[in-house]
């Protein structure tokens, strides 16, 4: 198969042939129809956080199950699937106790192949190392059943890989992890793919108000069309007090989802008492957030984190295409730009570089 190698940070990901293996015990082969750029899979590329190297990014991906191993039961040949970088194994304390997001943090071992055994990716015998047991910048992955999530046929497959992490990322946060509550306020700092789908989910949940924080004035203009009620600018107001001001006080949830520790700290002091918010961004390993010890005790306000927003994936995803096809989950306005596989590197620059009118860019197969 094709895929997008990358062999070194920040250089061009190169166009080669990979062998991918043939399924084993609980492993599906998918070949893939469409998958989005996410700002995670840069924070790799650009060196940021550590890969294994000759490696393949990518890992927002939909497609078709060509075959399957022995003891697969969650998905068939033929199925429409959406994959995702939290695999769960059903039998842990966290799977068993509803938080299965959690699961593939410590049980990573389970979702991978023995190192006795072949790679699942390799080049002329070279193993290439699986991206968040994904690798979806390539025409297949090869994948743990319990990594897909079978869908309606009728779902376009460019929308339905967006769901698989921004979506699920962005608005699981506001629905499992914050628990927004209907007439609230929010606040939400950073509007690429994945804070848009935290304004998105604010405005399903029935907040009142909510606060696009980021900035360029190009996201901001596309938050509104989210569901952002307020849009505020760091580089021309003081954003804490700006949010302060129109919320008389601050907002019952922020959603950091830029991954600095500034804005970290923001998101905190936006907050009113008993706030809560929520860091969604990736924050480069070793930064430390600071907020005032005696403020958590005095005001009850709460820091806390979100993996993949804190999802249970088979029952999110069928909810969440619902929720597109009523019109509710603006899938189509999270798309930028379609490209090819070829147009990768491209891709992970303009997310790099932030421009402002790219949410997400979809690399689409025939």
């Amino acid at each position: 198969m094709k895929a997008a190698v990358m062999r070194a940070p920040n250089a061009p990901l190169s166009i080669e042939d990979v062998t991918i293996s043939k399924p084993g015990p609980r492993e599906v082969l998918v070949r893939l129809k469409a998958v989005g750029v996410c700002h995670s899979d840069v924070h790799f590329w650009d060196g940021n956080f550590p890969a294994e190297l000759p490696v393949i990014l990518g890992h927002e991906s939909a497609g078709i199950v060509e075959e399957v191993g022995s003891m697969v039961s969650a998905v068939k040949p033929g199925d429409h699937v959406i994959s995702i970088l939290s695999p769960f194994c059903g039998t842990c304390e966290y799977c068993l106790s509803g938080h299965m997001s959690v699961c593939h943090t410590v049980n990573g071992e389970k979702f991978q192949r023995p190192p006795t055994e072949a790679p699942r990716l390799s080049i002329k015998g070279e193993k290439v190392g699986q991206f968040l047991n994904l690798s979806s910048f390539a025409e297949q992955i090869l994948v743990h059943e319990n990594a897909l999530c079978a869908i309606d046929k009728d779902m376009p497959m460019d929308r339905a890989c967006l769901i698989g992490c921004g979506v699920v990322t962005g608005v699981g946060s506001v629905f499992h992890s914050a628990k927004v509550e209907p007439g609230s306020t929010v606040a939400v700092l950073g509007c690429g793919g994945v804070g848009l789908a935290a304004i998105n989910g604010a405005a399903i949940a029935g907040a009142s108000r909510i606060i696009a924080v980021d900035l360029s004035d190009e996201k901001l203009q596309m938050a509104v069309r989210f569901g952002a009620t307020d849009t505020v600018n760091p580089g021309k107001v003081d954003a804490i007090e700006a949010v302060k001001e129109l919320t008389k006080g601050g907002v019952h949830y922020a959603f950091e989802c830029v991954g600095l520790k500034q804005t970290a700290e923001q998101a905190y002091h936006m907050l009113r008492p008993r706030g809560v918010a929520t860091i969604v961004g990736m924050i480069t390993p070793g930064v430390n957030i600071e907020v005032p010890g005696i403020e958590l005790l005095v005001t009850e306000k709460r820091l806390q984190g979100a993996v993949m927003g804190s999802n249970r994936f088979r029952i999110d995803f069928p909810r969440f295409i619902e929720l597109y096809k009523q019109g509710k989950l603006h899938l189509d306005d999270l798309i930028s730009d379609r490209i090819g596989l070829d147009g990768i590197t491209g891709a992970l620059q303009n997310l790099k570089d932030n421009k402002g009118t790219v949410a997400r860019q979809v690399v689409v197969f025939d």
